[in-house]
């Protein structure tokens, strides 16, 4: 059951305490007191759920683990057959749910004709656990709950690497955002040493120079890269520059980096949330 496991994991990440059990798409009953967190050794119990429609009928209306409506309807004649269970009549009146009817022999108690199909036919199976994965590439046999406390801290890995990267691309957006208004603003590109520059050296010293009394407004040190890419602004990218739609871009910027960085500060409510 994915809620199950969701509400575990979260249960997980808020340090308190957690029960993970099998859930069978059949439905049933389980008797999990030998489950033992799903380790090898456990065992538990499925059983069928019946219903007393009356004092001489019963319906079986869910399956135990593993069975389908022919073989546990196999079982039980071969429990009547064997003298093990009195029944007169075996009706499948299953359509869009389960509904076995089963009609009792005269005299006898539809108690103790439940207790009889418990213990003679797959109306109750035994089912061995064994919770084993393979890490570092041998088997590993553990034990639910530790299954799923590695799978959340590895997603919580996952989303603080995922995270990290948003930020650095989100950090290099505004700081290629800030140098070219920078670039723009001061019109460094109408620089008579720029301009007549006789090599790409000596324009990227220029603009290296004159980027200098903006460090403090820098995420980080200016590299090559950084003004090799100035270089390559086109003049009908700096003549249609609009300011105002530059800043609000950078405030966008920022918003995401205050966004980004308060999750990787808060990992394991965003590990929540995501859950």
């Amino acid at each position: 059951n994915f809620v199950e496991l969701a509400e575990a994991a979260c249960a997980y990440l808020r340090g308190e305490s957690f029960t993970l059990y099998p859930d069978f798409p059949t439905g049933g009953m389980i008797d999990v007191t030998r489950y033992n967190d799903g380790e090898r050794g456990g065992s538990l119990k499925s059983r069928a759920k019946i219903d007393k429609l009356d004092s001489k009928t019963l319906s079986i209306s869910e399956l135990p683990a593993g069975k389908t409506t022919t073989t546990l309807i196999e079982s039980i004649l071969k429990a009547v057959e064997k003298g093990k269970i009195r029944i007169r009549r075996v009706d499948d009146m299953t359509a869009a749910t389960t509904d076995i009817r089963l009609t009792l022999a005269p005299g006898v108690s539809s108690d103790k004709a439940i207790d009889a199909l418990y213990a003679f036919t797959d109306c109750e199976v035994s089912i061995s656990p064994n919770c084993c994965v393979i890490y570092e590439e041998k088997p590993l046999f553990t034990s639910v709950s530790e299954l799923l406390r590695y799978s959340v801290e590895r997603t919580k890995y996952l989303f603080t690497e995922e995270l990290k990267i948003m930020l650095r691309e989100k950090e290099e957006a505004y700081l290629a955002a800030s140098l070219e208004r920078i670039f723009i603003e001061e019109r460094i590109y109408k620089d008579k040493e720029f301009e007549e520059a006789q090599s790409e050296e000596a324009a990227l010293a220029h603009v290296a120079e004159r980027l200098i009394p903006f460090h403090d407004r820098l995420l980080r040190a200016v590299t090559e890269d950084d003004l090799k890419r100035l270089l390559e602004i086109r003049m009908a990218r700096i003549l249609r520059f609009n300011l105002p739609k530059h800043e609000a871009y950078l405030l966008q910027l920022e918003e995401e980096l205050k966004q980004l960085r308060y999750d990787l500060d808060h990992i394991v409510d965003y590990t929540i949330r995501w859950y």
